[in-house]
């Protein structure tokens, strides 16, 4: 089996900062870095660091080329992802002392995926495959629709949360992923949560599993002293992709993906602080 994800690229700037920017102030930075993300990036990372087949769908803009150098050095395959005239995405991200962020992200290239180039790549999908979806892309409900008619999980992180764009794909969703405050936006937008598998993910109290007529599966979060939570979720979403396609359970799942997010957050970074496979085996072990 494999995944197939259809998700942004980004260029993170990351300033590290003595709190939070309030309206109107203006701050001095006491660090700046800048790495690979978004949130598709960071779950196809994840994905593939904890073993998955990964072929993203994507596109950036000219003079970027090292952001592909590193995802192929993460394993994801690129065979599907576009350079174009639209500069690449990227995000301001700022971090306070307790890891806590703020960001800033403009689309550039990953609006600029048509529903042409996400059914060419799907192509190759197969029965049984995943499909990764987030918000941050154009043709997410078309890639959504084809990769249902043939067979695929679909997971959708509803994330940027815009209810328009969630109601055009849910009729594809297999698994819906949401944060507690995405959450509910859509039961406010909709009076209830959908009637299909959903996963709550609640930061440092951890996830849970909704399924429609089953009780919840409830996943503590992993005690640990975080660094930066920036791509947090994601690593969590990727490596629960990654499990799941492997043939684990959902509890099971739900751990590995409990697993490296906690390792991920006691490093700074998005996609360069998600753990290989080994790392979270060792975690794993050392836990009861």
């Amino acid at each position: 089996m494999a995944i197939w994800n259809l998700g942004s690229i980004n260029i993170d700037h990351v300033y590290r900062v003595p709190h939070l920017p309030a309206p109107g102030e203006t701050l001095s930075a006491l660090e700046y870095s800048q790495g690979l993300g978004g949130k598709g990036a960071n779950q196809s990372v994840a994905a593939a660091r904890a073993g998955a087949i990964c072929h993203h769908i994507g596109a950036i803009g000219p003079s970027s080329g090292w952001v592909l150098d590193e995802l192929t050095g993460y394993g994801v395959d690129l065979a599907h992802v576009t350079v174009g005239a639209v500069p690449t995405g990227h995000a301001i991200i700022n971090v306070d002392p307790q890891a806590e962020n703020s960001i800033v992200i403009y689309p550039g290239a990953n609006r600029a995926i048509t529903a042409e180039m996400a059914a060419s790549a799907l192509s190759g999908a197969v029965a049984g495959d995943s499909l990764l979806l987030q918000n941050e892309t154009s043709a997410q409900a078309e890639a959504a629709a084809i990769a249902a008619s043939k067979g695929l999980r679909v997971i959708y992180s509803a994330a940027p949360f815009d209810i328009a764009a969630v109601r055009a794909v849910l009729p594809h969703v297999s698994l819906l992923v949401m944060n507690e405050i995405e959450a509910e936006q859509l039961r406010a937008a909709e009076g209830a949560l959908p009637p299909l598998d959903c996963i709550i993910t609640k930061g440092a109290q951890g996830a849970e599993w909704v399924s429609p007529n089953v009780a919840p599966l409830f996943m503590p979060a992993f005690k640990v002293a975080p660094v930066d939570t920036t791509g947090a979720g994601d690593t969590f979403i990727g490596t629960l992709a990654a499990a799941l396609d492997l043939g684990l359970a959902p509890e099971a799942a739900m751990r590995r993906a409990s697993g490296a997010s906690a390792i991920q957050v006691t490093r700074a970074g998005a996609a360069q602080a998600i753990p290989m496979a080994a790392e979270v085996d060792t975690f794993l072990n050392t836990r009861s």
